[in-house]
């Protein structure tokens, strides 16, 4: 498997686009994910992000996007957040990348006021439509896994529920090592989506909050985990480092270095990597 970076490191950190992708390939990564909004950006700064990967040597992998609005109880909203991830997907295809990484978000107001069933269908609905134009693209929806309490898809029951109720090829799931510990779901658990990965994450936390951390910061035990993530077969995807918010942005360098040996080497001994 090939070891990547989300770029949202170097960027909340205030580093530039070049910088963090140059610096990315110097530390030895093998990929890149772009964390970047197609609506943010413009035209020059897409083909930086293309031009410079390419000159890196470093292929962009993913594409992360985060589209709580997909259900929203607007149908306006859902309709602007369809619009938007489908760009999301044309710019995931301009830079050659695999798949997008999609984040549906949480069931609003504890449920109380908006049924869930409604918001349930709203998410397939939607996650189905953008899985066709996926698929016409010859891209993978790539679904996150989000550890909190009330999160649609909060452990991998739901998120295998999910995945046969869209009942697309292009949409599977994305393991995320770290949120799968804050969830409580075992290493055993990942033999159910089995099929169903297009990629994953790893980062550590303190196993009570969503951290982001490099691996050895932590408490998640990876072995097991690296171990079932082989029995997948899934040699050809990539397993991405996450490191959201470092707490020291002044000496992102180090803390990435540190993230990228780390995992390389629980990598190698899981016969992950070379």
């Amino acid at each position: 498997m090939k070891l990547g970076l989300i770029n949202s490191a170097w960027v909340q950190a205030g580093r530039g686009t070049s910088y963090g992708i140059a610096r990315t390939r110097e530390l030895g990564f093998d990929a890149i994910d772009v964390f970047a909004d197609p609506l943010d950006i413009d035209a020059k700064e897409r083909r930086l992000i293309r031009e410079q990967a390419a000159a890196a040597g470093l292929p962009i992998v993913s594409v992360c996007c985060v589209a709580l609005g997909l259900i929203d109880f607007n149908p306006s909203v859902q309709r602007f957040h369809v619009d938007r991830a489908r760009a999301y997907l044309d710019m995931a295809y301009d830079f050659g990348a695999r798949n997008l990484l999609l984040v549906l978000g949480e069931y609003v107001w504890q449920k109380e006021v908006i049924g869930p069933d409604e918001q349930w269908a709203a998410a397939v609905k939607h996650v189905r439509s953008l899985g066709e134009h996926a698929d016409g693209l010859g891209l993978e929806l790539a679904m996150e896994l989000e550890p909190f309490r009330l999160s649609l898809l909060g452990d991998v029951p739901s998120m295998l529920r999910f995945l046969q109720d869209v009942d697309h090829p292009a949409v599977k799931a994305n393991i995320d090592i770290s949120h799968l510990v804050l969830a409580g779901q075992p290493p055993s658990a990942i033999a159910d989506l089995r099929g169903r990965v297009a990629h994953v994450h790893i980062s550590d936390c303190d196993g009570k909050v969503h951290g982001d951390l490099p691996p050895g910061r932590g408490v998640v035990d990876f072995p097991p985990y690296l171990d079932a993530i082989k029995d997948l077969g899934i040699d050809d995807a990539t397993i991405s480092v996450e490191l959201e918010y470092s707490p020291d942005p002044d000496h992102i360098e180090a803390w990435v270095a540190e993230a990228y040996e780390k995992t390389a080497a629980l990598m190698r001994k899981a016969g992950l990597r070379p």
